[in-house]
């Protein structure tokens, strides 16, 4: 006997960058899954026998039974994201199974997407690209496709936390106006630093806003936040930006609104019932449609992992994880 305690059993419910698996692989009993298949929640319960920890993404919903039927060895959920709204937190809480996420990591990649599409929609740049690839285009005129500036504009953010924050800093960089809806207001030092407004009330906020950016978590008090009603009182002109999650959208509502022209445009990275995208938003020109790819980096993706590993790694080894989530609070 060498003495050495065995490595900690970890099933991952998804194929992850190389280099990730690779070092999970030396840390710990990795079960991975090589297919790539979203697992079913048999398949789940099946990988977690005699597990210590659980790897889920996005793609899986940990709901309430699942966590029950977890085997009593799984006492971590170590989420490979940000958003645990796919995570029941207080069926993880009754059991006593810890659950955390991976924060920061991919703020600046989420931030960039968000301003690519904030870009990309008012300048048509989805059905321009359409037209160009199509052979549609008959050449240049004075006014073919004009669209609309950004520069200088109103942009509301919902949820100011580190993407939000990281979304208005390079808003900035044109010129924009940054308004914001939180459920705290950031402190004056960074509210200064940002040079943005805060709107206490969502509603007013929306009224007089050229562009909203979504960057909130979802939950349950956020799902459907833009509900039919507030996305009413949005001027005819304005831009919607989700990166987030795709409930906190009333998806039906704004497809509506869309093919009405009583929102002007869309660019959305996330959906209700992904990876389904519905119908009434894929007949549409007036939104850019992105197949979740706020976290989709190279770098972002081996980051994610790392925190994953360093959560894994902390709580296996008695210390308290560095991200851990708890009910009710942030993410």
């Amino acid at each position: 006997m060498n003495g050495h305690r065995p490595k900690p059993v970890v099933a991952v419910t998804r194929k992850l960058p190389a280099p990730v698996e690779t070092r999970m692989m030396e840390l710990f009993q990795a079960r991975l899954n090589g297919t790539d298949a979203p697992m079913t929640p048999a398949s789940i319960l099946a990988a977690c026998d005699g597990a210590d920890a659980l790897v889920p993404t996005v793609t899986d919903s940990i709901d309430a039974a699942l966590v029950r039927a977890l085997p009593d060895t799984v006492r971590l959920i170590a989420n490979f994201g940000v958003g645990v709204n796919h995570i029941d937190l207080a069926a993880a809480a009754a059991r006593h199974i810890a659950v955390t996420n991976t924060p920061g990591v991919l703020t600046d990649d989420t931030a960039d997407l968000t301003i690519a599409l904030l870009l990309a929609v008012p300048r048509r740049l989805g059905e321009g690209e359409r037209l160009a690839r199509g052979g549609k285009w008959g050449g240049w005129s004075p006014t073919f496709m004009m669209g609309r500036r950004v520069t200088g504009k109103r942009l509301g953010i919902i949820g100011m936390g580190r993407i939000g924050q990281a979304v208005a800093r390079r808003a900035r960089g044109f010129e924009m106006a940054i308004h914001y809806h939180n459920r705290r207001r950031l402190d004056d030092e960074t509210e200064a630093a940002l040079e943005a407004s805060y709107w206490e009330d969502l509603d007013q906020m929306l009224a007089h806003m050229d562009f909203v950016s979504v960057n909130c978590p979802q939950t349950p008090e956020t799902f459907h936040l833009l509900d039919a009603r507030r996305l009413d009182l949005l001027p005819p002109h304005a831009v919607i930006v989700n990166t987030a999650r795709g409930g906190i959208i009333d998806e039906a509502a704004l497809a509506e609104r869309l093919a009405a022209g009583t929102v002007a445009g869309a660019g959305l990275d996330v959906y209700e019932a992904e990876p389904g995208i519905s119908e009434a938003l894929m007949g549409l020109e007036n939104v850019v449609l992105a197949p979740h790819l706020g976290s989709a980096t190279i770098e972002g993706r081996i980051a994610m992992g790392e925190k994953v590993i360093a959560n894994i790694k902390s709580f296996t080894d008695g210390h308290a994880p560095p991200d851990r989530v708890m009910p009710g609070l942030d993410v």
